[in-house]
């Protein structure tokens, strides 16, 4: 990657729906150029995909929270497959020490976080879970 797919790849984290033409006048490029560069991206992988990220009057509306879960090593694979296929779960990252895992969720109310929960301790091979229900948000660097 050189310096004009460094640029691109920048504002299309920024701004994924930037067209290629406002990015062709920007980087003074041709359209062609970005647009060969971005497909090229995408098909050696660098570029996994594109997403919607929900503004502050959608987010701001949403319960979150951190689980911590306990699991069978062996379940581990199976977990991972359950959790994923529920929409409620934004992240799940493993970790080391007493806790395999840990899970990010939102969802639109209380009620709803409650249910998700229950889901969630519900999953065969899951041993244990303790739930942190975000307050307020700080700061977020990866905003």
């Amino acid at each position: 990657m050189d310096d004009l797919d460094q640029k691109i790849l920048a504002a299309l984290a920024a701004d994924s729906s930037t067209s290629t033409s406002r990015l062709g006048r920007r980087f003074k490029v041709a359209r062609s150029t970005v647009q060969a560069r971005i497909e090229r991206m995408e098909r050696s992988g660098v570029i996994a995909g594109y997403t919607v990220k929900l503004g502050q009057a959608m987010s701001v509306r949403r319960v979150r929270a951190t689980v911590l879960i306990g699991a069978e090593s062996r379940a581990q694979a199976a977990i991972v497959a359950r959790l994923k296929a529920m929409p409620e779960v934004e992240a799940l990252h493993t970790t080391m020490g007493r806790m395999a895992m840990i899970v990010q969720i939102a969802a639109d109310s209380t009620e709803m976080l409650d249910e998700v929960l229950d889901r969630i301790g519900q999953v065969p091979g899951i041993t244990e879970t303790d739930s942190m229900i975000h307050l307020s948000t700080k700061f977020d660097r990866a905003t």
